[in-house]
């Protein structure tokens, strides 16, 4: 198995309005720990060419896979609401342990406003 991937995490700044940007990272290690990796992505977009500043500076604080190559999509646009249990990265584990492989896609939030949303899923046009 490969031990560097190609990752892309999906910043979500509002559930309601539907509002994030997908940024590719490759060459990620997946031995390392979901605590590094968030680190490593939050170094990263807080000094990445071309996101607007809203993006750069948002409160994220927990990833969740939403799409594993080869597999189902969900239909939600933002992101499915289902099996947080199985899907949110769990700190401690590595990321090959959470589940995450080549072409993983992750939603990288602010665990506060998925509770809102979750309970209201409302989306705002």
């Amino acid at each position: 198995m490969a031990s560097e991937v190609v990752v892309t995490v999906r910043l979500v700044r509002s559930f309601e309005h539907r509002n994030f940007k997908p940024v590719v990272f490759r060459g990620i290690n997946l031995d390392q720990t979901v605590q590094e990796f968030i680190q490593h992505v939050k170094d990263d977009i807080a000094t990445r060419a071309g996101l607007p500043p809203p993006f750069k500076k948002y409160g994220y604080d927990t990833m969740k896979i939403i799409h594993q190559a080869h597999g189902a999509k969900t239909n939600e646009l933002v992101m499915s609401l289902e099996d947080d249990d199985k899907l949110i990265l769990q700190n401690g584990l590595t990321l090959r342990a959470a589940g995450v492989a080549n072409e993983t896609e992750v939603a990288f939030f602010r665990k506060e406003d998925y509770g809102l949303f979750k309970a209201n899923p409302q989306t705002v046009w």
